[in-house]
Protein backbone atom coordinates (compact mmCIF):
# COMPACT_ATOMS: atom_id res chain seq x y z
CA UNK A 1 0.00 0.00 0.00
CA UNK A 2 1.30 3.42 -1.01
CA UNK A 3 1.12 6.29 1.31
CA UNK A 4 -1.91 7.63 -0.56
CA UNK A 5 -3.98 4.82 -0.24
CA UNK A 6 -3.17 4.68 3.79
CA UNK A 7 -3.99 8.26 3.35
CA UNK A 8 -7.17 7.45 2.08
CA UNK A 9 -7.88 5.08 4.31
CA UNK A 10 -7.50 6.87 7.16
CA UNK A 11 -10.06 9.34 5.48
CA UNK A 12 -12.71 7.04 4.98
CA UNK A 13 -11.85 5.71 8.37
CA UNK A 14 -12.49 8.76 9.99
CA UNK A 15 -15.42 10.08 7.46
CA UNK A 16 -18.65 9.01 9.53
CA UNK A 17 -17.20 11.00 12.64
CA UNK A 18 -16.43 13.80 10.84
CA UNK A 19 -19.98 13.96 9.22
CA UNK A 20 -22.17 13.55 12.39
CA UNK A 21 -19.58 15.76 13.86
CA UNK A 22 -20.75 18.46 11.63
CA UNK A 23 -24.26 17.73 11.04
CA UNK A 24 -25.11 17.07 14.63
CA UNK A 25 -24.13 20.22 16.38
CA UNK A 26 -25.82 22.38 12.95
CA UNK A 27 -29.52 20.24 13.68
CA UNK A 28 -29.26 20.75 17.57
CA UNK A 29 -28.29 24.96 17.28
CA UNK A 30 -30.93 25.07 14.43
CA UNK A 31 -33.25 23.04 16.64
CA UNK A 32 -32.39 25.01 20.48
CA UNK A 33 -31.69 27.97 19.28
CA UNK A 34 -32.23 30.23 22.26
CA UNK A 35 -30.65 27.20 24.49
CA UNK A 36 -27.49 27.08 22.49
CA UNK A 37 -27.21 30.63 22.01
CA UNK A 38 -24.44 31.32 24.36
CA UNK A 39 -22.25 27.95 23.16
CA UNK A 40 -20.32 28.51 20.08
CA UNK A 41 -21.00 25.66 17.08
CA UNK A 42 -17.20 25.31 16.32
CA UNK A 43 -16.81 24.11 19.99
CA UNK A 44 -19.63 21.23 20.06
CA UNK A 45 -18.81 20.39 16.52
CA UNK A 46 -14.78 20.08 17.78
CA UNK A 47 -15.96 17.81 20.52
CA UNK A 48 -18.88 15.99 19.48
CA UNK A 49 -16.22 14.63 16.18
CA UNK A 50 -13.71 14.07 19.01
CA UNK A 51 -16.05 11.91 20.70
CA UNK A 52 -17.39 10.22 17.27
CA UNK A 53 -13.59 9.34 16.19
CA UNK A 54 -12.35 8.27 19.64
CA UNK A 55 -15.46 5.65 19.62
CA UNK A 56 -14.63 4.89 15.75
CA UNK A 57 -11.47 3.95 17.54
CA UNK A 58 -12.87 1.62 19.85
CA UNK A 59 -14.84 -0.06 18.21
CA UNK A 60 -11.60 -0.76 15.59
CA UNK A 61 -9.63 -2.47 18.71
CA UNK A 62 -12.71 -4.42 20.56
CA UNK A 63 -14.16 -5.97 17.06
CA UNK A 64 -10.81 -6.19 14.98
CA UNK A 65 -12.54 -4.58 12.18
CA UNK A 66 -14.50 -1.31 11.41
CA UNK A 67 -18.07 -0.67 10.37
CA UNK A 68 -19.87 -2.73 12.59
CA UNK A 69 -23.47 -2.03 13.47
CA UNK A 70 -22.49 -1.77 16.97
CA UNK A 71 -20.16 1.09 16.68
CA UNK A 72 -21.99 3.29 15.18
CA UNK A 73 -24.73 3.17 17.48
CA UNK A 74 -22.14 3.68 20.14
CA UNK A 75 -20.52 6.59 18.17
CA UNK A 76 -24.52 8.03 18.11
CA UNK A 77 -25.01 7.70 21.33
CA UNK A 78 -21.28 9.44 22.02
CA UNK A 79 -22.63 12.47 20.40
CA UNK A 80 -25.80 13.08 22.05
CA UNK A 81 -24.08 12.58 25.45
CA UNK A 82 -21.34 15.26 23.85
CA UNK A 83 -23.91 17.84 22.83
CA UNK A 84 -26.06 17.29 25.92
CA UNK A 85 -22.59 17.85 28.04
CA UNK A 86 -20.92 20.94 26.37
CA UNK A 87 -24.30 22.31 25.26
CA UNK A 88 -26.77 21.96 27.95
CA UNK A 89 -24.94 20.18 31.11
CA UNK A 90 -22.05 20.73 33.34
CA UNK A 91 -19.19 21.25 30.10
CA UNK A 92 -21.29 24.32 29.29
CA UNK A 93 -20.04 25.98 32.22
CA UNK A 94 -16.32 25.55 30.65
CA UNK A 95 -16.82 27.66 27.76
CA UNK A 96 -18.27 30.49 29.68
CA UNK A 97 -21.85 30.42 28.09
CA UNK A 98 -24.66 30.93 30.41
Amino acid sequence: MNPIDLLWHVLNFFAPAAGVGLIAPTLAKLLWRRCLAGVRWARLAAWVTAAAAIVLLAGLVVFGRDGKMATYGAMVLACAVTLWWFGFGAGRRWSGAR
